[in-house]
């Protein structure tokens, strides 16, 4: 029922720009390209742990997989992936897998994603992506007034208690995330992408024009980087960079992120979420991060915050 409430919203939202008159996403066609997609996979040799292995998504509809087909979703890739075979599951044997992600759901509902988490035994190894505050951002397309869980249209100013409450809150789902494994855990928290390519143009997508929007998208990856930092646990996965290049400006060659290797677009229909050769962008950015990052020997605690 949410995912077919998630397509929904998605025909609403183009309905309504083709409505007003406007270009909308589902209108501009673009050359999505075909084979694989981001950057090549590190090498990786044999079993990371024996130990039992909770991997866990938590976030939004990026997360949960909207738009691609049933297993290729970044998140499924990750687990096993049905094009190359590199996957969690060639490294944790005992891999216990759990997407709690909810399609249209906003950081404030992440709070509670995170505190259902149930208390893992001492032996688990807990291995959490996080997908957070895209759609704070996005929502409501300009149709409503600007507010904390749905800022689109809002000036930097109207932002910033905002932007404030995010990190306190990003702060305390890192904090709760790590509770609930007593034997440790990784955690993968994305950065939010950038469908103007750093230009800032939302309308040519048939939005409203967002004047700050580039300023409260930055001031929002700035807080995950920050808080980041906080926890040793956590693993900055850099979406946001990856991604510049392939949304609306991904033909122009004068861009400064244009890809001559790639120039393709990695956004769905809806413009909020990657399409398919997006979500294997997004396998492989996050398989690195994890190969890089190691398994932790023994429990990672968060310090208190600085």
């Amino acid at each position: 029922m949410k995912r077919a409430a998630a397509v929904l919203a998605a025909v609403l939202l183009c309905a309504m720009l083709v409505r007003a008159g406007a270009t909308s996403v589902a209108q501009y066609p673009r050359d999505m390209g075909a084979g694989p997609a981001g950057p090549p996979l590190r090498e990786t040799q044999g079993v990371w742990s024996m130990r039992p292995v909770h991997f866990v998504g938590l976030g939004d509809s990026v997360t949960a997989g909207f738009g691609a087909r049933d297993g290729y979703g970044y998140f499924d890739r990750i687990v096993r992936d049905p094009v190359d075979g590199s996957s969690l599951r060639r490294v944790f044997p005992k891999l216990m897998v759990e997407n709690r992600a909810v399609s249209g759901s906003t950081s404030v509902g992440h709070v509670r994603q995170v505190a259902d988490m149930p208390v893992t035994a001492p032996d688990v190894l807990g291995w959490v992506v996080m997908t957070t505050g895209g759609n704070d951002l996005i929502h409501n397309y300009g149709r409503t007034p600007p507010r904390a869980d749905a800022m689109y249209g809002a000036s930097t100013v109207q932002a910033r208690p905002w932007i404030a409450a995010f990190e306190a809150r990003l702060d305390g789902m890192l904090r709760t995330i790590s509770s609930k494994f007593p034997g440790g855990c990784r955690i993968f928290l994305a950065t939010i992408y950038d469908p103007t390519d750093g230009v800032g143009d939302i309308e040519r997508a048939g939005l409203p024009p967002w004047p700050d929007g580039e300023q409260i998208l930055a001031a929002y990856n700035d807080v995950i980087r920050r808080v980041a930092r906080r926890h040793e646990m956590v693993r900055v996965v850099d979406v946001h960079g990856l991604f510049l290049g392939h949304g609306l400006h991904c033909k122009d060659r004068a861009l400064k992120y244009y890809r001559p290797e790639d120039p393709h677009y990695w956004y769905y229909a809806n413009l909020e979420d990657p399409n398919e050769r997006g979500y294997d962008a997004l396998r492989r950015l996050f398989l690195n991060e994890m190969a890089a990052a190691g398994v932790p020997r023994k429990s990672a605690r968060s310090p208190q915050s600085r």
